[in-house]
């Protein structure tokens, strides 16, 4: 594709089996495929990717540029760039985004929040106000049938 950005390599990988207690921070790429029983963390403003495969697990807060998850997530999620919410991803917690896809299967239990939104002011769905004008014809179709009778 062009203009698309390299992705940074994964030189750390947490293996299935291996269970980690306590903060990961890390630089450039991070594959988690066992357990961490802490928070994940990228540092630095260089472009960095975390992947969470399927088997892995994590019970903290996640922050990161690129995150894949096709694991499970307890806890607040982060990304700054893009997050891939595969199949099995399961999330618990509040997850906040840059950009977002999320494939077919992908569960969050929390909310979904682009980073952008407090920029924003808050947008009322249109099913609201059609509601609301749809009442107030009603009201006023109402009335002229009543006057009508009269």
């Amino acid at each position: 594709m062009f203009g698309a950005k390299k992705q940074p390599p994964i030189r750390t990988l947490v293996g299935e089996g291996t269970v980690i207690e306590g903060e990961i921070r890390f630089t450039e790429g991070l594959r988690i495929d066992g357990r961490v029983l802490g928070n994940v963390i990228a540092l630095g403003d260089e472009r960095n990717l975390l992947v969470i495969g399927e088997k892995a697990s994590i019970a903290g807060k996640v922050r990161a540029g690129h995150v894949i998850v096709n694991g499970e997530i307890r806890g607040p999620v982060e990304s700054d760039e893009l997050l891939e919410l595969q199949p099995k991803a399961h999330i618990e917690g509040n997850v906040r985004y840059e950009r977002l896809e999320m494939h077919q299967g992908a569960q969050v239990h929390g909310e979904l929040r682009p980073l952008s939104a407090e920029d924003k002011p808050t947008l009322r769905l249109a099913v609201n106000a059609g509601t609301a004008a749809l009442g107030h014809n009603t009201k006023a179709v109402n009335d002229r049938q009543s006057q009508e009778s009269s």
